[in-house]
């Protein structure tokens, strides 16, 4: 049995070796898609193993033209526990692929800060994702490495994206694989992306033959996989494990749970939380806690306006609202995600759930929505007892709020009109789109002369 595992992945490293350097002979980039887990990691090794052969059979550097770059994807929301391992791997293949002069390079891709959760959620009131409402995958995960992508197509004309995708992992899985194969070649095309490419090195490998591999094989960027190994074990729930071949009486049964966002609205339940959590990190049980709470709260009608963001009515014939979420509501969660930031940090400092650069976000949304009620900057206050430090929130300083307050004294509320149209003013300098700026200070003027 281990003889045939060993096998398969000798096959699979020749056929990299091949692909690399003989069947394509562009130097059209290879894009891995890298999360970390057990997939991507047997993926990268494979890789990487290939590259050290060749390069050992044809030392000049010409020869190894081609680069490829592992490409990871961080949605702002990812497990911490996932999200600090990964880390800790891309700066070791970045040290390494250096030590070893090979042509592999890390990138890390983020959100927009104008399209991160929190912005959009606590911002904009978008309800967090469920299965018919799933505008997550998009912002977090696929704009963020298109834009990458398309760097890359925009210089070489063409890219080959490798990913360790593979036919077990579910029969959607491999029908949607299959669905693009093209007979006779190893490459298929990209569902979405025009002159790009897609190359599944492992796409046969069964649960058993990755865990075998991670387990089996040092990793050539000189990281100790049992980390990874005890991350999945420590994940696994009682009634999600799977065998495994060890090659060690250390290496027990480990599931195959799947990690993403902490957030995640989409699954009924986060059974991998869950178990971290029962194996010894309980100062998760604070992000689990709100992530729960999400899920209670999302369609709570006291909580949702009855427009839509686009000004349209979202109300049910029973009278309940559908809309985004109100003001109310979404500085109630900010509050409650700065207490868990809060309480996270006491016992782990180095995490952060939301940033400073949010925030500032959140308050321009808000600004130009109109709703001056609150700000962030009060609200991070309250639970954090000290200001919000940022050299972008830019606020009335106490001389120009006593000269003003004094020119208002017998009419305050032109002095709160004035201090609202700062604000407004001062998002034009902030990283959130500038389009309508003006509207927004007429309508502002135009709510005050109603009042009046």
């Amino acid at each position: 049995m281990t003889e045939i595992k060993l096998k398969k992945a000798e096959l699979i490293i020749n056929e990299l070796i091949d692909q690399y350097a003989y069947a394509d002979k562009s130097d059209r980039p290879w894009i891995i898609g890298f999360s970390g887990g057990k997939d991507s990691t047997v993926l990268l090794t494979l890789v990487w193993i290939a590259l050290k052969r060749f390069k050992e059979k044809h030392p000049y550097p010409f020869q190894l033209r081609r680069p490829v770059y592992v490409v990871c994807n961080d949605t702002m929301v990812e497990n911490p526990v996932i999200a600090s391992y990964v880390d800790e791997v891309l700066a070791k293949i970045q040290v390494a692929a250096r030590e070893q002069d090979l042509p592999i390079f890390t990138k890390k891709t983020t959100p927009k800060l104008d399209e991160s959760f929190f912005v959009n959620v606590i911002g904009r009131g978008y309800p967090v994702p469920n299965n018919t409402f799933r505008w997550c995958t998009d912002r977090l995960k696929i704009r963020p490495t298109s834009s990458f992508l398309h760097d890359q197509i925009d210089e070489k004309g063409e890219a080959i994206v490798l990913l360790g995708t593979r036919y077990e992992e579910s029969k959607t899985r491999e029908r949607s694989m299959k669905k693009y194969e093209q007979s006779g070649s190893r490459l298929s095309k990209h569902p979405t992306s025009s002159n790009t490419f897609v190359f599944s090195p492992i796409k046969e490998l069964v649960l058993e033959e990755i865990w075998y591999i991670i387990n089996a094989v040092d990793s050539p960027w000189g990281f100790d996989n049992s980390i990874l190994f005890q991350i999945y074990s420590d994940a696994s729930a009682d009634d999600y494990e799977c065998p495994t071949v060890v090659t060690n009486k250390k290496h027990s049964s480990c599931g195959q749970s799947r990690f993403g966002c902490w957030t995640c609205t989409v699954v009924k339940e986060d059974k991998s939380m869950s178990a971290l959590i029962d194996n010894g990190k309980e100062w998760m049980i604070p992000l689990l806690n709100f992530r729960n709470e999400l899920v209670k709260d999302r369609n709570k009608s006291e909580n949702r306006s009855s427009t839509r963001r686009n000004g349209m009515p979202a109300v049910t014939e029973d009278g309940h609202n559908q809309g985004n979420y109100n003001h109310g509501y979404m500085t109630k969660l900010l509050g409650r995600l700065l207490e868990v930031q809060r309480d996270v940090q006491e016992i782990k400092p180095e995490i952060t759930l939301i940033t400073n650069q949010e925030l500032i976000a959140i308050q321009v949304i808000w600004n130009r929505d109109g709703f001056f009620d609150q700000t962030v900057s009060d609200i991070y206050r309250k639970v954090f007892n000290k200001e919000l430090t940022t050299s972008n929130l830019k606020t009335l300083n106490q001389t120009e709020r006593r000269l003003l307050s004094d020119v208002c004294e017998d009419e305050p509320e032109y002095y709160e009109l004035i201090d609202n149209l700062i604000a407004l003013q001062e998002s034009k300098t902030l990283l959130v789109s500038k389009y309508g700026i003006h509207n927004d200070v007429e309508k502002r003027i135009e709510d005050f002369v109603k009042v009046k």
